[in-house]
């Protein structure tokens, strides 16, 4: 792989079967055995729910909040106030089951007092409340800075704006170089049973708080330091990964499902972080990135890597220098990965927070892995002081982290900031990407080809004009409006500048309507633009391993049509910038209704409407016929859910009812049932053992991805499972707990094949048409693919994958052997529907609903649970 790296023992994999790794350290007195991140407490979106108690008390409220549109920022509310920008908080009840408490750490109900004390000691600290988590909790955004009068707060802001909009103008601004206060963010507890990182902020904002050295003042004069304290209260007091949703936050960035990451999103675009820590555990020696390869390629990587390798070693001098040893203290000495480690621990991926974070502006991020492991078995099976001294420890470690980076970033003020001016100069100049090399990034060692990863950015991005179906042919006027506006906001709400024509145009050799949205793509946010909406790549040949997922196109999996122009002059395109998106609901008022079920708010709009006892008919295409007489209820769901009821003489067949789900699935599929208004109730193998009353539960359809195993069901619950089908109960079936339970029930005659395990990414996908996937995207996406073959009589194909090599962009190799590649999956049928022993099925091998990302995908579940419902 190029120049070779100096390497440490640190990182073994080896492909145990299909697809699987297996990873271990071979570090004495280790107190954790995998060095990626989290590696041995990934909440995995193919993992079920996690117990019968979580399955039984799904957390219903929490998404319910989580799918608001307001987190209760109040961010906003700091404009025209100077700093300090003190608060009173007002501390929740006391929680003697906090799970923090058995390691000696800070209680989530302890924070607001401390923070209330702390406020007290000066004038440079300011509590904000930034939001609030899916468990209802208040999420503390702390500042520590020296005094300034509101028109001196004012005068950054405008520097801030400056460095973001007027790049040019702001790399000559003598005053944005002499007095522009840096901004560093140091991000905390975002997986809630990592623990330490607001600890260890906690003791550093007191201690920042008090002092009286000259270094201090001086720090605090030139910088503003912004702390979120905990990032997931939900997880810290319960003791889990994810918050209350289920939801792990370091993998949602790039969707913003969680208002967490939402609140997280608006701190990088109101703060403009140029440096950003992300403080975790556990991994020993403690990790520190810079990356291994892949490299995502839409960075300007070679101003992120000169930075972000510089903070690493500095950070790695004052955590070795605290003493810490194998022999005394069971610490290894610090990794870094770029340095120390081929692959396996890459920064391909948008949806972590130190790779969403440089979109905005920081040219340093890092993820920082605390050595000595508190959560997991240990939490439950070591004693307490233990515990508390392997805590101790790493709080120690934490503040290290974060001392080191608040002495980079001050020694190098002036070429950071230069280097965030230069990021976003490059953006709106729609300059060339630099390639790392020893020459354009010197200090940095082992630089070689494999850390080569640019692009070529399009002139821009158009997203057309929807225009109501029977008004023009063609697909571009069958794409649901509602996607296109859909996209559109998420694109807003992240920062990304979005034009809508004035009038009609054309671009690229292609027409366009007045009314289409353009993304000109030399704007200072270039890198986010893109990442969205661009395919991305197939990087199969790349590296053996990857982390985690490898493709997550906007543009192919959210449902509207993306046109990518690659080059051409907007010079004649007239358009306006634009805040928000236009909001698309209509009815039409004449006629029957169709209502298009092309997008998740299409598919909420329906539940909502049957809930009411509309009156619902099924069309072939898969859409559904409304009666003029529910006109009325039309106008009304129009308008909760901004979605397009267009006029048709279609009468519509099959009457469509309410399909009360039984589910058991993942988190993130729980979700997204539930923000396209399924009645959901939660199942598992233990909540069927139990006695679960299928009558009783009023359940129609079940939903089955993870946590129910037909074999593993007693006597009862088999036979109460059976019942329920025999009787005209559906199946929807996803993965291989699903493909199982089918063949366990002897229900379609298929047999179930599995790719490779490891495989994910966008993939082209051939439409059969009709009441599952008719108008559906032409992409898909999948994580441990799987087809169908052997086909019996009454199967139905919705769903092929493409010919050829189907993978668009992401990671699939065959395994060892050879086979479980996309080779063989091309062609091969995807998505399969069919009737058998009085249950009506639907197959999955795709993953349509993972993490709540591929929201054009959505609709294909929605259909084929009211489609196999018994209503």
């Amino acid at each position: 792989m190029g120049m070779s790296r100096p390497s440490r023992p640190v990182l073994l994999t080896t492909l145990a079967s299909a697809g699987a790794l297996l990873f271990t350290t071979l570090a004495p007195g280790s107190a954790t055995a995998d060095p990626r991140p989290g590696g041995r407490d990934i909440l995995r979106e193919g993992s079920p729910l996690s117990s019968t108690e979580r399955a039984a008390r799904s957390p219903e409220s929490a998404a319910d909040r989580a799918l608001g549109a307001s987190d209760g920022s109040g961010l906003a509310s700091g404009k025209n106030r100077g700093y300090p920008r003190e608060q009173k908080l007002t501390p929740p009840p006391a929680n003697p089951d906090d799970k923090s408490i058995k390691l000696g750490l800070a209680p989530y109900h302890s924070i607001a007092p401390k923070l209330n004390d702390i406020q007290g000691i000066g004038d440079r600290v300011s509590v904000e409340i930034a939001g609030r988590s899916a468990g209802g909790h208040q999420l503390y955004l702390v500042t520590v800075t020296s005094p300034e009068s509101a028109k001196e707060t004012a005068r950054q802001e405008r520097m801030r704006d400056l460095i973001e909009h007027a790049p040019a103008s702001a790399a000559k601004d003598p005053s944005i170089k002499s007095s522009y206060k840096t901004p560093v963010f140091v991000n905390n507890n975002i997986h809630g049973n990592e623990w330490e990182g607001t600890d260890a902020a906690l003791k550093l904002i007191e201690k920042l708080a008090k002092a009286t050295d000259g270094k201090t003042k001086d720090l605090l004069a030139h910088n503003r330091l912004y702390f979120n304290v905990t990032a997931n209260p939900d997880g810290r007091i319960a003791g889990t990964r994810a918050n209350a949703n289920g939801f792990d936050l370091n993998r949602d960035f790039i969707t913003a499902s969680q208002p967490e990451v939402r609140a997280m999103r608006q701190i990088a675009i109101d703060k403009q972080p140029a440096v950003m820590i992300d403080l975790h555990g556990y991994v020993n020696g403690t990790l520190i990135e810079p990356t291994t390869p892949p490299h995502g390629e839409n960075y300007e990587y070679d101003l992120f890597l000169k930075n972000t390798y510089a903070n690493a070693l500095g950070m790695e001098a004052a955590v070795n220098g605290l003493g810490y040893t194998p022999e005394k203290d069971g610490v290894e000495p610090a990794i870094i990965p770029f340095r120390d480690q081929e692959e396996g621990w890459d920064d391909w991926p948008p949806i972590f927070t130190p790779q969403y974070m440089p979109f905005h502006g920081a040219v340093a991020a890092h993820t920082i892995e605390f050595p000595m492991t508190v959560n997991n078995d240990e939490y439950d099976e070591l004693p307490v002081p233990e515990l508390r001294r392997r805590s101790a420890i790493n709080v120690d470690i934490a503040g290290a982290a974060m001392t080191a980076t608040l002495k980079y970033t001050q020694e190098h003020r002036t070429s950071v900031i230069a280097d965030q001016i230069e990021t976003f100069r490059r953006g709106a100049a729609g300059a060339k990407q630099v390639p790392v090399s020893p020459e354009t990034v010197p200090g940095v060692p082992g630089i070689g080809p494999e850390d080569v990863y640019t692009t070529d950015f399009p002139r821009a991005y158009v997203i057309p004009r929807v225009i109501p179906a029977g008004k023009e042919k063609g697909e571009r006027g069958q794409r649901s409006a509602a996607a296109a506006s859909r996209l559109v906001q998420h694109l807003l709400d992240n920062d990304v500048e979005v034009r809508r024509a004035t009038r009609d145009f054309r671009l690229g050799g292609t027409s366009y309507a007045e009314g289409s949205y353009v993304v000109d793509m030399r704007q200072p946010k270039r890198g986010l633009a893109n990442v969205m909406l661009a395919d991305g790549r197939d990087i199969s040949d790349k590296v053996s391993i990857m982390y985690d997922i490898s493709g997550w196109s906007l543009g192919r999996l959210w449902g509207a049509t993306v046109d990518s122009v690659k080059g051409g002059s907007l010079s004649g395109v007239r358009s306006r910038a634009v805040d928000s998106a236009s909001r698309v609901g209509h009815v039409a008022s004449r006629g029957d209704l169709r209502l298009r079920l092309d997008d998740a708010r299409e598919v909420a709009a329906l539940n909502w409407l049957l809930a009411r006892g509309t009156s619902v008919r099924r069309a072939d295409d898969g859409s559904v016929i409304l009666p003029s007489s529910a006109r009325g209820a039309a106008v009304a769901a129009a308008k909760k859910y901004d979605v397009a009821f267009d006029a048709t003489k279609a009468k519509g067949g099959a009457v469509v009812r309410s399909t009360r789900v039984a589910a058991a699935v993942t988190p993130g599929e729980l979700f997204a049932l539930r923000e396209m208004n399924f009645d959901v109730v939660p199942v598992s193998t233990d909540v069927l053992n139990a006695g679960f009353d299928w009558k009783k539960s009023g359940a129609d359809a079940l939903f089955v991805s993870a946590g129910l195993a037909y074999g593993e069901l007693n006597a009862g619950a088999k036979a109460g499972l059976d019942g329920f089908l025999s009787r005209g109960g559906g199946l929807v079936g996803r993965g291989s707990e699903g493909a199982s339970l089918n063949s366990d029930a002897k229900l379609l005659s298929v047999e179930a094949v599995s790719g490779n395990g490891d495989a994910n990414g966008v993939v082209r996908v051939v439409n059969s048409g009709g009441v599952v996937t008719g108008g559906a995207p032409e992409h898909s996406f999948v994580y441990a693919p799987m087809w169908f073959t052997g086909l019996g009589s009454g199967v139905r194909v919705e769903q092929s994958y493409g010919g050829g090599n189907p993978l668009v962009s992401g990671h699939w190799r065959a395994v060892e052997g050879g086979a479980g590649g996309p080779s063989d999956a091309a062609g091969q049928a995807s998505v399969v529907s069919g009737a058998a022993a009085g249950s009506r099925v639907v197959l999955f091998g795709t993953e349509p609903l993972f993490r709540d990302h591929p929201k054009g995908v959505f609709p294909q579940v929605g259909r084929a649970l009211l489609s196999v419902g018994r209503g």
